[in-house]
Formats: C-alpha cells, sequence, structure tokens
C-alpha cells in the first residue's frame, strides 16, 4: 500500500508512534511519505520506501498565527494527487484529522480515505477545550476509520465527544529486537563508574508529567542506595527540576541527557524507570522500558494499568505518592531475586503482547477494511 502518515515531528509520544510505524510499515514493503512541518526526529536511517514531504507556511503580517492546518491539507492534496496515495493515517486529532478530511474534500470525486488515531492530550486537552470541541468531534466522526491507543482513551472519547462511530483500541508497539537489556555494555560504566544503581525517566518535561516527583522520589532511594538518575528529554519544566535537585542535595548524581536519537541505548543500561504523570493515555516511555528488562515504577492512571501488571512487571501508585514510589524502588533494588523476576516478566509482557509484530497487522488489517470500504 502507499500510505501517507501525518505526525507532529517533536518529541511527543504521537509523534514517536507515527514515526515509527512509518518504519515498520517501510520495513514489511509499503510505500510510506510523511507529510509534516518538519523531518520527525526518529526518522534517522535512509530508507528507499520512505520520504518526506515538508509543509511550508507562508509568513504574512494579516497572520498573527500561520494557517498551517490549511498548508498541510493543502500539501496532503499535492502528495495523495502525485504519489497515488491510498488512504491518509493522521496521528493526534488537531489540527491532523481537519487537515485530512479538507485534502479528502479537494480531491473528490477520487477517493482519500483517512484513518485518525488518537493519542491521548488531543482528547482530554486540546480537543475538551471550548474552542475545539466541536471541530474535534466532527473530525473524528468523518474519519474512515478511529483508533485509540488504550481502552481508556477510547471509553474517554466516546463519553466526551458523543461518538458515534466505533473506536478501535490499537495499543502503542515496541521493537523488542531494538530495545533489549544492556546493563553489562560500556555505557552503563561512564554514568555509574561505582557501580550505582541507575534509574531514569523519559519525557518532554511539562507539568502533566511531574517530573519534580522524579526528583523527589529519586532523593530518598539515594538517601538508602548509592545510585544515579538520568533524565532524557527536554521541555517547560527542566529548570525548575534542576533547582529542585539542587535544593534536595541530588543534583551532582543527576544527568540532565536532553533530547536522544537513541533512547534504546539508554534506556537499556538503567536498572528502574520512574513515571509518575498526572496522567498517561498509555505510556510509551513505560513499555520501552519493560522490552529492556527495565521495570516501571508509575502513576496508577489512564492507560497505565492496561500496560502494567501491579507487583508482577512493575509498581502502580497513586499520583504524587512519591514516599510509597520510592518505597517500591529501594524493595527491587535491595532484592536482586525480585527485581530479576521483575524484569523478566516486564520483558515477556513486551514481546507477548506489545511487540511490533503483533501490532503492526492490526494497523495493516484496518487499513485494508477501510480500503475495501471504499471500493
Amino acid at each position: 500500500m502507499k500510505i501517507g502518515i501525518t505526525c507532529y515531528p517533536t518529541y511527543g509520544g504521537s509523534g514517536v508512534v507515527g514515526t515509527e510505524l512509518g518504519i515498520e510499515l517501510a520495513e514489511r514493503g509499503h510505500e510510506v511519505h510523511f507529510i509534516a512541518s518538519a523531518l520527525p526526529f526518529r526518522l534517522r536511517q535512509p530508507n528507499e520506501r520512505i520520504a518526506f514531504h515538508e509543509v511550508e507556511v507562508m509568513s504574512y503580517p494579516l497572520f498573527e498565527f500561520p494557517p498551517y492546518d490549511l498548508a498541510l491539507a493543502t500539501k496532503m492534496g499535492e502528495v495523495a494527487k502525485s504519489e497515488d496515495l491510498d488512504l491518509l493515517h493522521v496521528h493526534y486529532a488537531i489540527p491532523h484529522s481537519v487537515s485530512a478530511f479538507l485534502a479528502r474534500s479537494m480531491l473528490a470525486p477520487k477517493k482519500l480515505p483517512f484513518i485518525t488515531t488518537l493519542h491521548g492530550t488531543d482528547i482530554t486537552l486540546v480537543g475538551a477545550n471550548s474552542s475545539y470541541w466541536g471541530i474535534t468531534r466532527f473530525a473524528i466522526e468523518q474519519s474512515d476509520g478511529i483508533t485509540a491507543i488504550s481502552r481508556d482513551l477510547q471509553q474517554n472519547t466516546l463519553r466526551e465527544f458523543e461518538i458515534q462511530s466505533n473506536i478501535e483500541v490499537i495499543y502503542n508497539f515496541v521493537n523488542c529486537d531494538k530495545y533489549c537489556c544492556r546493563r553489562s555494555g560500556e555505557l552503563r560504566g561512564r554514568f555509574a563508574p561505582k557501580g550505582e544503581r541507575i534509574l531514569t525517566h523519559l519525557s518532554n518535561f511539562r507539568p502533566v508529567k511531574r517530573v519534580g516527583d522524579v526528583i523527589e522520589i529519586f532523593a530518598r532511594v539515594h538517601e538508602q542506595i548509592p545510585s544515579k538518575l538520568l533524565l532524557i528529554g527536554d521541555g517547560p519544566d527542566r529548570a525548575a527540576v534542576e533547582m529542585l535537585a539542587q535544593r534536595k542535595g541530588v543534583r551532582d548524581d543527576t544527568v540532565f541527557l536532553g533530547k536522544q536519537e537513541n533512547v534504546e541505548e539508554t534506556l537499556g543500561i538503567a536498572d528502574i524507570l520512574l513515571l509518575p504523570s498526572e496522567m498517561e493515555s498509555f505510556g510509551l516511555a513505560a513499555l520501552e522500558a519493560m522490552a529492556s528488562e527495565v521495570p516501571p515504577i508509575a502513576s496508577r492512571v489512564g492507560g497505565l494499568p492496561e500496560l502494567i501488571t501491579h507487583g508482577v512487571d512493575g509498581f502502580l501508585a497513586e499520583v504524587g505518592d512519591v514516599a510509597t514510589m520510592a518505597e517500591y524502588a529501594v524493595r527491587l533494588l535491595s532484592s536482586s531475586e525480585l527485581y530479576g523476576e521483575m524484569a523478566r516478566a516486564a520483558r515477556k509482557t513486551a514481546q507477548s503482547r506489545f511487540c511490533s509484530t503483533l501490532i503492526i497487522p492490526q494497523y495493516e488489517d484496518l487499513y485494508r477494511r477501510v480500503l475495501q470500504r471504499g471500493r
């Protein structure tokens, strides 16, 4: 199939999933065209089946906010026509679904079905805002196929937007060959030269991720166990988090790595992932850690309980309960037997339920069904 994919090219989960999906589809023989404002950051390796089409937005003094959604719709239409695309798959409803609807309308009577994948804040935050509620609902219902990355998000969308169309749950996925345990490598020795244990966190450092809680948890663990904290990512809360680490006396053992292209290498050397988010529609960082045999300690919110089985392949606690999360971390790091069991169980969960070899065929099946309905 010839598939157009639009996602945000930045560090958020929707961009990661959209990009990794395109890469996996190309590996399975499909032709993939990314249509976005910039090259997705995880699109590192050249592939003859992958093309990138940049959306350029005109700058004009009359426009206080350049109309990106209109430029995107135009580019979608152009690429669909020139490359003879079979369908569009857009990630994150606003504004991508609206742009896809406009592109489909412009190309009529030629058929250009589009699929919308909902990722979380496009529903719970942006779409729920009164300024966007109506257009979000319209764009979702106009989609030829709709997916959500967890049952929790599916039910939230059906309830909050009164959607009549069917929303399928297709979970996020991980490449279980790329994400694996790397704790015996020399990279670990570079961060933990004295054999310290390594805790890590991966996010875009927005308030919803509660990165300050990561510092609070680490400070408690650090008092009992020699350890290091690796923070992967960047965002608006970074400066405040650095100040908090200084106040808690753990700044020297906290490493701010910033945005990383090869996330799998850093995750693979860690012992525990901390994910104390206020909301996670799925928790992709937790899944990538689990595939790397890194047990996650996370909040009991959103789609995380669909991924993590408490006490088996990770731990769950209430939002803000940093004392309990720290207690779980100390318990894990103090027992090699418990740690080994949980690390192996985490990897098994990733392989048996969320491996890309299991999830990508679900998207392919959806594409075929949508195309068949169109015929």
